[in-house]
């Protein structure tokens, strides 16, 4: 099987850049390069990746464009660009120039609640389209009814939920959601990364028992057609090595077909980053 992680990050850590990698995440506070990555994907069946944006500015979309000339497995770059700036589109007509720029990603996250709803960032999100860029959306889960405003009001937009919207595992908490990612599922034109999981839950002392009620809920509701696997390394390492987190999924999807396996593991990043494999 010729597996993609649809979802992880290369970086040269800089403490300032990357203060949002703090001390309780000390373990991450080196660089983590294509080197590095390369050997674990060779070991888990990769063949393989799309690498992720991990800072917000466009000298982050020209690195990882950059790794990607120089390392033939990464097939796709998601990238970051000023969404809010007047420029947008002309940025995004430089960026169409580069075939391994498959989309953006803004930290939203990080942002409040209603920012999804800003009329600049629309503006923004409105152009994507016509280059063909798809849109990570990255947040937590007390913000997804912007995120379903948001995918309602570009039904012809390719998105995908990271992380499947960060619910907070470690706590149990469910139900909230639960209600959202039903809401969030019914779109058409909206695909989840099966991605990040574990770092939600207890970094230490999570077992699969905690993570199957959420992953239940995501093959319930986006099915298999709709989900694609990220391992989010090297973020992952504070709470799993890159084989645990393959083995979380590999373990869960053996109730599925082969099809439906193939689809989570390698159609859908395709389809969806549109990658030349």
């Amino acid at each position: 099987m010729n597996r993609i992680d649809a979802h992880q990050h290369f970086w040269i850590f800089d403490p300032v850049r990357d203060s949002w990698i703090d001390e309780t995440m000390r373990s991450i506070q080196k660089d983590f390069l294509p080197k590095d990555l390369s050997p674990l994907l060779i070991e888990n069946n990769f063949s393989a990746c799309v690498a992720v944006q991990a800072s917000q500015t466009e000298e982050e979309t020209n690195f990882l464009l950059d790794l990607a000339a120089q390392n033939e497995f990464i097939k796709g770059v998601v990238g970051w660009v000023d969404l809010l700036s007047d420029t947008v589109a002309e940025r995004l007509e430089h960026f169409s120039k580069f075939d391994t720029l498959k989309g953006f990603r803004h930290v939203v996250q990080g942002e409040p609640d209603d920012f999804m709803l800003r009329k600049d960032f629309r503006n923004g999100i409105k152009e994507l389209k016509q280059f063909n860029f798809t849109y990570d959306i990255l947040i937590f889960h007390r913000q997804l009814p912007a995120a379903i405003d948001l995918v309602n009001a570009f039904p012809n937009q390719a998105f995908v939920v990271d992380h499947i919207a960060k619910p907070d595992i470690k706590s149990g908490d469910i139900f909230s959601w639960e209600k959202g990612i039903k809401e969030l599922s019914k779109a058409d034109n909206v695909m989840c990364k099966i991605s990040g999981i574990v770092t939600e839950a207890d970094w230490n002392s999570w077992e699969v028992a905690d993570l199957k009620p959420y992953l239940d809920v995501i093959f319930e509701n986006f099915g298999t057609n709709k989900l694609m696997f990220g391992s989010d390394w090297p973020v992952c390492n504070l709470a799993g090595s890159y084989s645990q987190i393959v083995e979380v999924l590999e373990s869960y999807s053996t109730q599925f077909s082969s099809h439906e396996q193939n689809q989570i593991w390698h159609e859908n990043a395709k389809f969806f980053y549109n990658l030349k494999i």
